[in-house]
């Protein structure tokens, strides 16, 4: 009798990925580098709203966050533990170019240059975000995003890093999440830099993807054949509560503010027909110029898709402060009776498949990776050195599943990275909501693994999941 190895057995159980498909995690700089005052970095956006009194949900900061600027190498091994391809990381804008403008800090090239030498030492690909909401105080006193001229600070920043950089640095994402940054900083104020301004935050929004098509241009001019360069949009898929035309009309404005607002000039060359009739009461969106959409529109290697939830809408009435979408005053979003996240976010798997499948009808020759997923949960104690986190690894095998069903329908999905690697500054937040894989206590800055790390860990160690 022929006896059959455990490997063997794990193989064949197992949901398989695509060989050669991309596992990693998600982290953010000002989410947990800390030493803000540290090698000549310059307050950005968040250190100053961040310690504007009653804006973050436990009064903390990111000044200490994880203290990855100075343990760095520790999180690289954890990195490794968990057998990831990819680490996706923001460069601190401040970090490199303190003025916004100018020459590169030459110790904030130092620190980047040694982590990412690190995980090209461990055989971890570093997937590198230039923007990832730490704009340079500096330039918001000259008017921030709003400003058409920060999108060529941008551009000039991205050049200056990627000239020096791009020599170990392969994959390149420009923005992280503009709809995030221009309606959560600039509609709501719930984000730094905490202004209420919907005509600021169409023209923020208009000016990160511009920002994004000028960087682009000047980066392919002297790119490195072997560089890839993408956008990572957080995208919102939309049901209408009904077929009724006015809940139809809903859904579709909440599309167009949610996804085809960048969409659509990004990989179609323009604007959504819709866009300046939705947004006429607000703005006359003269701060779009001749030529801007052919700039925006720039190729792109990779689209990058971040995923929490969806939206069931109906027309109905709602407040600036609990829908952050402009010009959708009428769009009422309706509670599922789903489970719901530490955040409050419903959990809804499909989403992400129907996300990405509507994706792959529409886009079908771009290649994507879900560059950031991942869940909140009110984590219990530490146990014989384990955390146990049952809810976040069934989460997690939800949505790795949708993504197995979506490539197995012909979307060319790469790669995932889960979101995040240990729990961190969670922006408005604080330290109230725990996404990592590893969790930390803040006193100690302690490092324990959560039973979803281990389970993570053999997923990618099998490029699949257990049957079942």
């Amino acid at each position: 009798m022929t006896s059959t190895s455990p490997s063997a057995i794990d193989t064949a159980l197992a949901m398989q990925f695509p060989d050669g498909f991309g596992w990693g995690v998600a982290t953010a700089s000002y989410q947990n580098e800390g030493a803000v005052a540290e090698g000549g970095r310059s307050p950005s956006i968040w250190d100053t709203f961040a310690h504007t009194p009653g804006v973050i949900a436990d009064g903390n900061t990111g000044d200490v966050a994880c203290d990855h600027y100075h343990r760095y190498r520790e999180d690289v091994a954890l990195m490794g533990d968990l057998g990831i391809g990819f680490y996706r990381f923001s460069f601190a804008w401040p970090r490199l170019q303190p003025d916004g403008r100018g020459p590169l800090n030459p110790a904030g090239v130092d620190f980047y240059e040694r982590l990412v030498d690190a995980l090209l030492d461990r055989g971890i690909e570093p997937w590198v975000t230039l923007y990832h909401w730490d704009l340079p105080q500096v330039l918001q006193d000259a008017g921030g995003w709003p400003e058409r001229d920060t999108a060529h600070r941008f551009a000039e920043y991205a050049t200056a890093v990627y000239d020096r950089l791009h020599d170990r640095v392969r994959y390149w994402t420009t923005f992280n999440e503009p709809w995030a940054s221009a309606f959560a900083g600039y509609a709501t104020g719930m984000h730094a830099p905490g202004i209420r301004d919907p005509e600021a935050a169409l023209r923020t929004a208009h000016h990160h993807m511009l920002g994004h098509g000028l960087a682009l241009r000047a980066i392919r001019e002297r790119a490195d054949p072997r560089s890839q360069f993408g956008i990572t949009l957080v995208l919102q898929p939309v049901l209408p509560a009904s077929q009724a035309p006015d809940d139809l009309a809903a859904a579709r404005r909440l599309d167009l503010m949610a996804n085809r607002i960048f969409l659509d000039p990004l990989l179609h060359g323009s604007y959504p027909d819709d866009f300046r009739e939705a947004v006429s009461g607000i703005t006359d969106a003269s701060f779009i110029q001749d030529g801007d959409e052919e700039i925006i529109a720039a190729p792109l290697d990779v689209l990058g898709v971040n995923y929490y939830f969806r939206h069931l809408v109906r027309r109905g009435q709602t407040t600036e402060h609990v829908l952050p979408f402009v010009a959708c005053e009428d769009v009422e979003i309706i509670p599922r009776g789903l489970r719901r996240t530490h955040a409050g976010w419903e959990i809804d798997p499909d989403g992400l498949h129907d996300l990405l499948t509507r994706l792959g009808r529409e886009f079908p020759n771009m290649p994507m990776y879900v560059t950031e997923n991942g869940a909140a949960f009110d984590d219990g104690a530490i146990v014989d050195g384990i955390l146990p986190d049952p809810d976040r690894v069934h989460y997690l095998d939800g949505h790795f599943r949708a993504v197995h069903r979506a490539i197995a329908d012909g979307v060319d999905v790469r790669g995932y990275f889960v979101w995040t690697l240990m729990d961190n500054f969670e922006w408005a937040a604080g330290y109230t909501h725990k996404f990592g894989l590893y969790h930390v206590d803040f006193d100690t800055q302690v490092r324990t693994p959560k039973s979803s790390a281990h389970w993570f860990a053999g997923v990618t160690r099998r490029n699949g999941l257990v049957m079942g």
